[in-house]
């Protein structure tokens, strides 16, 4: 049997973590689409408040809605492949959450803005969403220890 040359590579829980939320996001933009899972699937639009569909009844949803949380997902799962790109799907997916948590707060349920939709319990969501991710990026990254400035030099007198 012949041993490979390839080295084995070790995941840091940050790319774990990103494989963990890339696939729940997939699932989410998925279950949007699956009647039983989203209510009123037949009031599924496009984009905008009109659509009176909910995951699970609780979040309301669109197409564009469900789109975006699919390649989210996506990318959130292509972020397990390195630590660092895993570290930025969680920093600037927190930041954008946050922003559309922010969003939904001057767009409300109605309003012509209100193009993902997105009602309260989804804007709740956003907060929490964007906060955890940030979270994670922040608890799962390895700190590297900094030399301290007071270290003295070896050799000089």
């Amino acid at each position: 049997m012949a041993s490979s040359t390839r080295t084995r590579r070790t995941r840091s829980g940050l790319q774990w973590a990103a494989l963990g939320a890339g696939a729940l996001f997939l699932a989410a933009g998925a279950l949007g689409f699956v009647p039983g899972a989203t209510n009123n699937h037949h009031a599924l639009e496009f984009a905008g408040p009109g659509s009176k569909a909910t995951l699970l009844g609780i979040f309301q949803v669109s197409v564009l809605h469900n789109v975006l949380h699919g390649i989210f997902g996506l990318a959130g799962v292509l972020a397990f492949r390195a630590h660092r790109h895993a570290r930025s799907f969680f920093v600037y997916g927190g930041v954008a959450y946050l922003a559309l948590w922010l969003f939904g707060l001057v767009a409300s349920d109605e309003t012509p803005l209100n193009i993902l939709p997105a009602n309260d319990p989804d804007n709740i969501l956003h907060l929490v969403l964007g906060l955890a991710m940030i979270v994670v990026a922040i608890v799962l990254s390895p700190h590297t220890p900094r030399p301290s400035p007071h270290k003295q030099h070896q050799g000089a007198s």
